[in-house]
């Protein structure tokens, strides 16, 4: 047995022989809390068990050591977004198994017919368009992804092959990283947003926060998600011949309600600024509508044998690991001892501006990006303080820095969609980890730049 696989397969028992031993001992439950998120997150990052185990791990670890409450550690099962999660994965059941998404699958890729160049270029173009219909990141998840499964079914994508992972990928990442730079398309935007206006009566608008943010925080990085793909996931389409030669006849009963079903969850989700319904409550209605009786879209076999139940496990554990570190003020020691630490002085723009974009950024490892502006937004009086920079730039400054996504597992989003296309966490990291760099070295100095040209630094 190698070394690495010995590794693995003892690494859950020894983080657990550990927990009982310093159960035993006099540690501080917050020193207790810090090592379990310390232990949970290392187990995630470096794949070394399933990661639906090491949500497991989690729970029994903080349980064990009482490092918070079971209803805060168990938090994340009555969250939205499990059940946005479960939602998906009847939608995606449902696709698959009533033909529809082969037949958008055909029609989409029809359009992306060619080069690997061009389909992952147009998938990323695609769902960076999409941001600015749909508001709800998750709901672009869970909404395009079993389409993006199926247009990778009819280009010759294996599952485990290069191009399918690129094709999900470019989904994934195309549809969450960019839509930064748009303001109603991801929730961290919409809670700093919010959280401006409340504490600082600073309103945002949709129109200068577009042009501050998307030459960079879009359109870059959408280009540069798509480099990324087609090199670390280069692959070759082969059409298959019996799709080449496949004319859809006219849609079957079951496709034409599903059809209905989810252009009714479409139009419920884009217009949620209407009725306040949560995405999550839509995509539950939908599933419960197609596993009734009589429409049996999704039969009880398929609800018991064919979701992947692990993505709950796993969704429910980033939450509820999110949930202990705000309840034991984890992310506000960690995002206050990380100020102190910066080099902070007046007349200092340039590195002013570095450090609190990367402040932000390193942040999210801690506290997972929605929570950042949770955490950081009452910094800002202390922070302007230091540098003589304005509010309303500091504020911006922390978008520029939970746009810079580390590692996979700080954006739900792309958690979900991990899960639901059965891609590692270790495949889209292959991507945030470089973009990361790159969004440090360069894309950062030049969006300095470009605020300082449109005069807001």
């Amino acid at each position: 047995m190698s070394q690495p696989n010995l590794f693995r397969r003892f690494a859950a028992p020894a983080a657990i022989a550990a927990a009982v031993l310093l159960q035993l001992a006099p540690v501080p439950a917050l020193a207790k809390a810090a090592g379990i998120a310390l232990l949970t997150l290392i187990f995630w990052a470096t794949a070394l068990i399933p990661e639906h185990l090491t949500a497991l791990l989690f729970f029994l670890l903080a349980l064990l050591f009482s490092a918070a409450p079971p209803d805060v550690v168990f938090s994340g099962f009555s969250s939205a977004a499990v059940w946005l999660v479960f939602g998906g994965l009847i939608a995606g059941a449902a696709i698959s198994s009533t033909g529809l998404g082969s037949r958008i699958g055909r029609h989409a890729a029809a359009k992306l017919h060619g080069s690997y160049v061009k389909i992952i270029s147009g998938v990323v173009a695609a769902v960076v368009l999409f941001s600015f219909l749909m508001p709800s990141s998750m709901g672009r998840v869970v909404l395009l992804t079993p389409i993006a499964l199926a247009v990778a079914d009819h280009f010759g994508f294996k599952e485990g092959s290069k191009g399918r992972t690129g094709i999900m990928l470019a989904v994934i990442l195309g549809t969450y990283i960019p839509a930064f730079g748009i303001l109603t398309a991801n929730v961290p935007n919409v809670v700093l947003a919010g959280m401006a206006e409340t504490k600082y009566k600073i309103s945002f608008l949709y129109g200068s926060y577009l042009l501050l943010h998307f030459p960079v925080l879009t359109l870059a990085k959408a280009v540069i998600i798509a480099a990324l793909i087609i090199f670390f996931y280069a692959d070759k389409p082969v059409e298959r011949l019996e799709q080449q030669h496949d004319h859809a006849g006219p849609l079957s009963r079951q496709e034409k309600i599903l059809s209905a079903t989810l252009l009714l969850m479409l139009t419920l989700w884009v217009t949620d600024f209407l009725h306040h319904i949560s995405p999550a409550w839509i995509a539950l209605g939908g599933a419960f509508f197609l596993m009734m009786p009589g429409v049996d879209i999704v039969s009880t076999t398929q609800f018991n044998q064919k979701l992947n139940w692990s993505s709950l496990v796993f969704t429910a554990g980033i939450l509820g690991l999110g949930g202990m570190i705000s309840k034991t003020g984890l992310d506000r020691i960690f995002a206050a001892g990380l100020l102190k630490l910066l080099p902070l002085a007046q007349q200092q723009d340039f590195s002013n501006y570095l450090a609190v974009s990367l402040a932000s950024a390193f942040t999210g490892l801690v506290t997972t990006l929605p929570a950042v502006p949770a955490v950081f937004t009452p910094l800002t009086d202390s922070l302007a303080q230091a540098t003589g920079l304005k509010t309303e730039s500091l504020l911006m400054m922390q978008a520029v820095g939970f746009a810079t996504v580390l590692l996979p597992y700080q954006g739900p989003p792309i958690v979900v969609g991990l899960q639901l296309a059965g891609e590692k966490l270790s495949s889209a990291a292959k991507i945030c980890l470089p973009l990361a760099f790159i969004t440090i070295f360069v894309l950062l100095p030049i969006n300095y730049f470009w605020w300082k040209l449109l005069d807001w630094l």
